[in-house]
């Protein structure tokens, strides 16, 4: 007689994380290496993880306001990386929608243009579009639509963030959220002129020593981006993306588009790069003069 084989063992679920929200795709967590295989999140992947789901947070009301005005949504990751952003928002947002919204890339290391388009491809997102192409490039390729609704650009080294906005410009773009990088620009030119403007004002001794140069610059760099987005009629909020325990590039910048009066943040942009002696800068952040209000 023959044995009957022994029932089949049932095969325990993974007990997912808190932080892993409902309807959330475990496969495309663990193919960004977020989740483990047995559902775990370690440390690192905790903050990382925190932080796209607080820029999530600020990115969710845009693309609700952008739906009230059109369907179809359309939006540009700068400086992409591996698309945790892109891929995390699509899987959130975008996935359920049939109206033709858009997600893109711009990303200069091809190989991580080809393993994101691999990935979208097994996930079975069509609405995610790589870009093999630098900031600037991507402003003038015929591959992204002539308007956008929403750009991002998360740690956009140094001048990367000023092409992201320059991007945002000319495309249009209602929304822009920035989280500025390694801003070293500024400061080069703050120390190259650093000899003859120390005897100007007492206000140079901010800058004087080289570390408060590089501190200093940092942060009037996101001063005079700020200028110039309000200079274009956007509304400008600065905030913490999270708290500084989890990242040192923290500043949060979103942008959104409403017409405001021109004349005065030009005004005041203008004023504060000839009082630090940046007058040099003036083409980085520029403003559109015969449009001032």
């Amino acid at each position: 007689m023959k044995r009957a084989d022994p029932p089949a063992k049932a095969v325990k679920p993974i007990e997912l994380p808190p932080e892993v929200r409902p309807g959330q795709s475990v496969a495309l967590l663990q193919e960004l290496h977020i989740l483990t295989r047995d559902g775990k999140l370690n440390q690192d992947s905790r903050r990382k993880l925190k932080q796209v789901y607080h820029l999530v947070q600020f990115i969710e009301p845009l693309i609700r306001e952008v739906q009230q005005d059109h369907p179809q949504v359309s939006l540009v990751d700068h400086g992409a990386g591996k698309s945790y952003l892109g891929f995390i928002l699509y899987d959130l947002f975008f996935k359920h929608l049939a109206d033709g919204s858009r997600i893109y890339g711009i990303e200069t290391r091809e190989e991580l243009v080809r393993k994101s388009e691999e990935l979208a491809a097994r996930l079975e997102f069509p609405g995610m579009r790589f870009l093999n192409l630098s900031v600037a490039e991507s402003t003038e390729s015929s591959k992204l639509p002539d308007r956008i609704d929403i750009v991002t650009a998360l740690h956009a080294c140094n001048t990367a963030t000023d092409d992201a906005i320059d991007f945002a410009l000319k495309k249009k773009a209602k929304f822009m959220v920035l989280v500025p990088c390694c801003q070293a620009e500024v400061a080069s030119v703050l120390k190259k002129n650093k000899g003859k403007d120390l005897g100007k004002s007492a206000l140079t001794e901010i800058w004087r020593h080289p570390l408060h140069t590089r501190e200093f610059g940092s942060q009037v760099t996101n001063v005079l981006r700020c200028l110039q987005l309000e200079a274009h009629g956007y509304q400008v909020n600065v905030t913490e993306l999270v708290g500084w325990e989890h990242s040192m590039k923290n500043e949060l910048i979103v942008a959104s588009y409403k017409d405001l009066p021109r004349k005065r943040p030009s005004e005041r942009l203008e004023e504060v790069l000839s009082t630090l002696g940046l007058e040099e800068m003036g083409h980085r952040f520029y403003t559109k003069q015969a449009e001032l209000s």
